[in-house]
């Protein structure tokens, strides 16, 4: 099996039990998540080598984190230990009308304090086959971004696969260069362009005409002009893919994505998710999708629908991680979503 490397920023999460408000809460959930280190899990999940990039302190609550990683199957073998504190993300989860929300404490955390030279990335790198980031970790800090694009250049000088996940935050991007400067020179590093439905035109001012994003109406049809104008602009890319989230309310969204190759068009299947349990992570769940079918070799529509059943599934699921395997997945494609008690 082929080895993929991640690398970012993974973080303390507390959540608010059940759909509790900040206010009401008298404790919080804790667990462990962010974008990249949720793909590593998915992989892991799928039977992949997954090995996870990043600084963590050197103190009890970074051996949790690596421990937690560990559980899961994935290598944490070139994790960097250093001084330093863990960024965390505190969730209070939405409800039919009512949305989610995300406080973010990472400032001066161990990554966002990293500077060019502080990964080995050829040692990293060591028998990989594919590196995968995200928007994320560039947004973190200018010293973040120099790494991360030390990252992207040594994979591509190596012969890696290279994939981003465009990622946009904007409560992130505050410490000087804006995103579509910073993200230009990265996105020239990769072969394939992950993004929801509104990360290109909030990133580089690429929208979807007749797109209507709070009424649910994200058809694949729409974002063709979105994977078109990316690979226009970044000859590089081979692929883009869009996954499609229509919010008809917190609790309620429809769920799809497309693949372009720069020819043909592909459309998944449309999954209505009326019961949503967790959605933070779903991106990354579709990332680590996809990644695990253009390793094993299949061909675009079947590794686009693996993919968006994949992280359907993940909506059904607490916590950032995707915890299914290839035959839950396999399972939803085949039988539809009954959801019948096996036995």
């Amino acid at each position: 099996m082929a080895t993929v490397v991640t690398f970012g920023e993974v973080m303390l999460r507390l959540s608010t039990p059940g759909f509790e408000r900040f206010g009401q809460a008298s404790a919080f959930e804790a667990s462990f998540g962010g974008g990249e280190a949720n793909v590593a899990v998915g992989l892991a999940s799928f039977g992949v080598n997954a090995r996870y990039v990043t600084l963590l302190p050197s103190n009890p609550l970074g051996d949790a984190c690596v421990r937690f990683l560990r559980s899961f199957g994935v290598d944490t073998g070139r994790i960097v230990r250093t001084e330093g504190r863990m960024g965390i993300y505190f969730l209070e989860s939405g409800a039919v009308q009512r949305p989610s929300k995300v406080l973010y404490d990472r400032a001066h955390s161990c990554i966002a304090e990293a500077r060019r030279g502080d990964v080995n990335w050829h040692e990293a790198f060591g028998g990989a086959q594919w590196f995968h980031w995200t928007g994320i970790t560039p947004a973190i800090s200018k010293g973040a971004a120099e790494l991360c694009e030390e990252a992207a250049c040594t994979a591509r000088q190596m012969g890696l696969t290279v994939s981003c996940d465009l990622n946009y935050r904007a409560k992130l991007w505050k410490w000087g260069r804006s995103a579509g400067e910073v993200m230009s020179e990265l996105v020239r590093q990769a072969d394939i362009a992950i993004g929801n439905e509104e990360d290109a035109e909030k990133v580089f001012g690429i929208r979807a005409p007749h797109a209507q994003v709070e009424a649910g109406k994200v058809e694949a049809a729409h974002y063709r002009h979105v994977a078109e104008k990316l690979m226009e602009r970044f000859p590089n890319l081979r692929k883009v893919a869009v996954t499609l989230r229509g919010s008809l309310s917190a609790s309620h969204n429809t769920w799809s994505a497309l693949l372009f190759d720069g020819a043909t068009l592909y459309t998944g299947p449309s999954y209505d998710i009326t019961h949503i349990v967790d959605r933070v992570g779903g991106g990354d769940s579709f990332a680590a999708g996809l990644i695990y079918c253009l390793l094993q070799g299949k061909d675009a529509q079947a590794a686009l629908d693996f993919a968006v059943a994949a992280s359907c599934l993940k909506h059904t699921i607490p916590g950032d991680v995707n915890l299914v395997t290839v035959e839950e997945v396999e399972a939803l494609l085949k039988q539809g979503g009954a959801g019948r008690v096996q036995r």
